[in-house]
């Protein structure tokens, strides 16, 4: 274990509460979490599918905790992970069977399952989707990262080859009755993964949506934090990219896609797709890539039929 001081773990446990929206007396509780997690209590193994590995990546981006105490200094026990593992071949193979034998992890599901080509995605030798199944029926919980895990995303989109679908999809298909908490996002913040990990390991399920997002993350619209939610509210609207203005009619989705990017921003604190003067794209939406007919960029018949008013006094303009 770890050598992790009280105040280590408070300093910890107090960066965490915040990252749930949680008070200053969830600290003290949340560091004992950390000190469970550190002595190897609350193993967490992270499983891959089809998927670009980027919500893996994403979580190196974390910053309270960084990666370095995250990873190794003890705050998460992490037995395995196909991207950042250092065990390859029938190491690695051994390493998560023994773990599913065993049970009693969280388990970390990142990708969407082949399920129309089994043999499209496979670990030692395996369909990654049976691998996730036997994992899913031994775990306490399952954290689905990421939107193709979480609802199919781009390996899911129509016409794919591979008749990929969401791990969600799939486990109920297969009447697996795991608790399940979808964090969708291309990628997934690392905040919303570590806060989700830290609130489970020490709590229990945060609270959630009717979609099982947890509400802390996913409990407003996009459109709701808006930098540019004042635009929208003055009737001005950006006609081209790269102009002052609501990006409502060059396709933005904000007002459709439940994340709190706007607020929390990307990169240390630094920007948000709308800070970098990009419509939102909808990458946490449940519907993300999967209509050809819904471009990312730009507004379509279908995408106006999808669109929803925002929780907002005022109606949410239509394109004509």
């Amino acid at each position: 274990m770890p050598n992790l001081t009280r105040r280590s773990l408070l300093k910890a446990g107090t960066s965490l509460a915040a990252l749930m929206g949680l008070g200053p007396s969830a600290a003290s509780a949340l560091a004992q979490g950390l000190k469970q997690m550190a002595a190897g209590h609350a193993p967490v193994l992270w499983l891959q599918g089809q998927s670009c590995s980027g919500c893996s990546i994403s979580l190196l981006n974390t910053e309270r905790p960084g990666p370095l105490e995250l990873l190794t200094g003890g705050t998460l026990s992490l037995k395995f992970h196909s991207t950042l593992s250092a065990a390859t071949g029938h190491v690695a193979v051994d390493v998560v069977d023994t773990w599913i034998k065993a049970g009693g992890f969280i388990l970390v599901a990142e990708g969407s399952i082949p399920a129309g080509m089994p043999e499209g995605c496979m670990f030692g030798g395996k369909p990654v989707g049976e691998q996730m199944l036997a994992a899913a029926r031994k775990a306490q919980a399952v954290i689905t990262v990421g939107t193709c895990a979480s609802y199919g995303g781009i390996p899911g989109s129509a016409g794919n080859p591979t008749g990929a679908v969401s791990v969600v999809k799939f486990l109920h298909e297969q009447k697996v009755e795991a608790k399940i908490i979808r964090i969708p996002g291309c990628p997934a913040h690392p905040d919303w993964v570590v806060g989700t990990l830290a609130h489970v390991l020490t709590f229990g399920p945060p609270a959630l949506d009717e979609d099982g997002r947890p509400q802390a993350f996913f409990g407003k619209m996009m459109h709701d934090n808006c930098p540019r939610r004042g635009d929208y509210e003055r009737d001005h609207f950006a006609q081209y990219f790269g102009e002052d203005g609501c990006m409502y009619e060059l396709g933005c989705s904000g007002p459709t896609t439940r994340a709190d990017c706007a607020w929390r921003l990307w990169n240390g604190g630094t920007n948000s797709c709308i800070h970098a003067a990009s419509p939102c794209i909808g990458c946490a939406w449940e519907g993300f890539a999967a209509d050809p007919d819904v471009p990312m960029y730009g507004v379509s018949a279908q995408q106006k039929k999808r669109d929803a008013p925002p929780p907002s006094p005022l109606p949410l303009r239509r394109v004509m």
